[in-house]
């Protein structure tokens, strides 16, 4: 992920996207178009000229995953289909599955709105949320066994 190169590698000081293509072996022109999105987006700030390059706009801690996503136009979708308001998944029909595939997507953003690209940077944020997860997956679990066992 290239913001999480910049925020680990910039120090706060410009960072060359070269240098970002080169860490993470992904192509330049595509850097620039990302980086122009992020730019208008306000999570980063661009220098011009020689030793030009980006540095994050805001601390790393106030900017989430999900942020970025949106700023990159690259939307949570777990269901295949665009224009749900007025048609259906299937013909005129929702999909069976459609209602499960959609709360797992919004479950999905929820996570990443919670995850902080000071999180990733450290790893912390990540193990935590899936910590919390099992734990409320397991405490969820626990109602229907109990019940089912009876008193």
């Amino acid at each position: 992920m290239a913001m999480a190169d910049l925020a680990k590698n910039s120090n706060g000081e410009v960072l060359s996207l070269a240098a970002i293509s080169a860490r993470q072996q992904l192509s330049l022109s595509y850097l620039e178009q990302l980086f122009a999105k992020l730019r208008r987006a306000g999570l980063v700030e661009s220098a011009r000229g020689p030793g030009g390059g980006y540095r994050l706009a805001s601390d790393v801690q106030d900017i989430t995953i999900s942020h970025i996503m949106t700023a990159v136009e690259e939307p949570v979708r777990m269901t295949r289909c665009h224009l749900e308001d007025i048609g259906g998944c299937v013909g005129d029909a929702r999909c069976l599955t459609h209602d499960l595939w959609r709360a797992l997507g919004d479950h999905i953003v929820d996570f990443l709105g919670n995850v902080t690209l000071g999180d990733v940077i450290d790893n912390a944020g990540a193990k935590q949320s899936v910590q919390e997860a099992a734990a409320g997956s397991l405490s969820a679990e626990e109602g229907p066994r109990k019940a089912a066992a009876g008193p």
